[in-house]
């Protein structure tokens, strides 16, 4: 690959690189996952010691999964989220159980151990085992919005929300056209649509438990004030 920045952005890192112990030519696959996962939302100064004394403790995925689950979130300390605990915990006894203790090679394959997004899946298979992968996080956007179009910040990232659905649907095989729609018919649901659907299904929901309750009006229908027939009073104007 031949690109005009290249040389520079390597460069670059070769003066500046911080030595991490994740980044050492002798870190394992399951340092470099303990340590990926650690990183997520927590800054690098927070992350040596407690990934030094991780790795000193559960040197590998089957001495983790030997342990209870308590005692990694014990371990997790202060580092927050500790939730990350316990799926790395089950992440280890699935690579025990079903990899032999051995970090699974294939982006695919981490995908599916518990607490692994895409980014941290993409991560692991570069950073322990030299696959090509993009490994696309917010540092790497800013550096890329700098050289491409001169900004300095990137725009807002897609959230899960917005892009997940993308992904739900287009990793199937897509279904036959219902009765009477051409093949061309298009089977995505659009935001639209689901809003939309989303709306009904409340609508409905708000209706049965007013009819349970008595009294309350469907919202689809004109509030109970507009079908009164007028008092005297007010046909009189006062």
């Amino acid at each position: 690959m031949t690109l005009p920045y290249l040389a520079p952005v390597l460069d670059w890192y070769s003066a500046n690189a911080r030595d991490l112990p994740w980044r050492a030519p002798t870190a394992t696959p399951w340092s470099v996952l303990v340590s990926e996962v650690m990183l997520q939302q927590t800054p690098v100064s927070r992350v040596l010691p407690a990934h030094r004394a991780w790795l000193a403790r559960w040197p590998s995925p089957a001495a983790l999964a030997a342990d209870p689950p308590a005692a990694a979130v014990r371990q997790w300390g202060r580092l927050g989220y500790p939730r990350r605990a316990l799926r790395l915990h089950e992440a280890a006894r699935i690579v025990t159980r079903q990899h032999d203790g051995q970090v699974p090679t294939s982006r695919d394959e981490l995908l599916k151990l518990p607490g692994i997004g895409a980014y941290t899946a993409a991560a692991v298979a570069v950073f322990a085992f030299g696959r090509r992968h993009a490994v696309l996080d917010t540092n790497v956007r800013r550096v890329l919005a700098r050289l491409a179009s001169g900004q300095e910040f990137p725009g807002p990232q897609p959230s899960a929300a917005n892009t997940g659905w993308r992904s739900r649907y287009y990793h199937r095989t897509p279904p036959s056209p219902p009765a009477g729609r051409s093949p061309s018919w298009s089977w995505v649901p659009s935001p639209a649509r689901r809003l939309a659907r989303n709306a009904a299904t409340a609508r409905s929901r708000d209706n049965a438990r007013g009819s349970r309750k008595g009294g309350h009006q469907p919202r689809s229908g004109p509030p109970a004030s507009a079908t009164k027939a007028p008092t005297a009073s007010a046909a009189a104007g006062y």
